[in-house]
């Protein structure tokens, strides 16, 4: 969920600024692109060097570094961020956000972000007790700042009690679980194949296609971005899929059914995106046929049918989607599958089509869903193509 997402990390003056290393890393982890920076009395604690090292960005410290010429644009980073968040919150800083002072680059970063702003202050039990620190926490929570709330323990000064900044993968956990409030398939279960299958001949060759598995893995990354737990099954490719993606890797069609089997149960929307092979050898030969006869025949057999399978054990509420790659009569044979493999909606590619077939970074489809209706859609990357295609998933699954 914060893949991608660019994090604006404040770090003010506390003994809890140690812990913004262990942040920085989660983050980065998570495949977050962080930003970060640091107060004067922040690094008495934490060097910017180590947070440098840990975020693989530069450190901001002050408006104006004398020694470099540097300025800092503290309006270009707030316009920048995505998130905010100040770990550690000193008392101070979180009466100067309340109060509109910006005597320091995070201050008058964070007057100029756009970005929701969370907050995890850190401080002895006092402090944190004290009625201005609570009048100005109101304050910011009134401004709709989000605030990580602080721990009990043992605390800097000895006393034990409330005050001690939230662990980092608690503020992990909440940042993701905020985010995850408006994802429209937050706790859905979606299932995608994509790429190709190869049935082998023998140890060396085999019976493919030219499928790429970029079309299949788009979606399974589109439904990831909108919250959904993710399966992608794929044949062999050379994509790369997004970390959060449960990939399961398979070779031949036996290997896809079989895996797709097994997931398909808990899938509340499934794509079949995959260009699955129609036939396979009916005998694998044990060693490398060598070149010798003028002619050589292959004796080959259906390989069972995935699509028409998991529409046979499709369950009241699942949602069902295939794809159909055409040369000829391409509407009348998506109509055809639509109807025979009990489909929700159909996604026809045509290769006649400029744009659209394998190996290439566009594509354009039609959809029929299951009353035959047409929605035509124009050439698109197949980015955007699996934002449509996600689009009329979501159409379906909120009605």
């Amino acid at each position: 969920m914060l893949k991608d997402k660019k994090i604006l990390l404040g770090v003010c003056g506390s003994i809890a600024a140690y812990k913004a290393a262990t942040l920085v890393r989660l983050l980065i982890k998570a495949g977050a692109n962080v930003k970060i920076i640091l107060t004067a009395d922040a690094a008495n604690f934490i060097t910017p060097l180590t947070l440098a090292t840990l975020s693989k960005n530069p450190v901001y410290t002050q408006y104006f570094e004398a020694e470099t010429g540097v300025w800092s644009n503290h309006v270009e980073l707030g316009l920048w961020a995505d998130y905010m968040i100040l770990a550690p919150a000193s008392a101070n800083t979180i009466a100067k956000m309340a109060n509109g002072l910006c005597d320091n680059l995070l201050t008058a970063v964070y007057l100029s972000a756009k970005c929701p702003v969370f907050f995890a202050p850190a401080m002895d039990l006092d402090m944190w007790k004290h009625e201005s620190t609570h009048q100005n926490v109101e304050t910011l929570l009134s401004y709709g700042n989000i605030l990580i709330s602080p721990g009990t323990g043992e605390l800097a000064s000895g006393l034990y009690g409330e005050g001690r900044m939230a662990e980092p993968d608690e503020i992990v956990n909440d940042l993701t679980a905020w985010i995850g409030k408006g994802l429209p398939l937050l706790g859905k279960k979606v299932l995608v194949t994509a790429g190709p299958t190869y049935e082998a001949i023998d140890p060396v060759r085999f019976i493919g296609n030219h499928s790429t598995g970029k079309m299949g893995f788009a979606i399974a990354h589109e439904f990831m971005r909108l919250g959904a737990d993710v399966t992608l099954i794929s044949g062999p490719t050379a994509e790369k899929s997004e970390s959060g993606i449960k990939r399961i890797d398979v070779v031949s069609a036996a290997q896809m059914l079989g895996a797709c089997k097994k997931e398909f149960p808990d899938a509340n929307i499934t794509v079949m995106a995959a260009a699955v092979a129609d036939y396979t050898p009916r005998i694998i030969e044990e060693q490398k046929i060598k070149k010798s006869a003028e002619e050589f025949s292959l004796d080959l057999k259906k390989t069972e049918d995935i699509l028409a399978i998991l529409g046979t054990l499709k369950a009241p509420g699942q949602l069902l989607i295939g794809f159909a790659l055409e040369t000829n009569n391409e509407e009348e044979h998506a109509i055809a599958k639509l109807k025979k493999k009990n489909l929700d909606f159909i996604v026809l590619n045509s290769l006649n089509d400029k744009g659209a077939g394998f190996k290439l970074e566009t594509n354009k489809i039609t959809i029929f869903n299951k009353a035959f209706e047409k929605k035509v859609f124009g050439v698109k990357s197949k980015i955007d193509v699996a934002k449509d295609i996600c689009a009329e998933a979501l159409k379906i699954v909120s009605l």
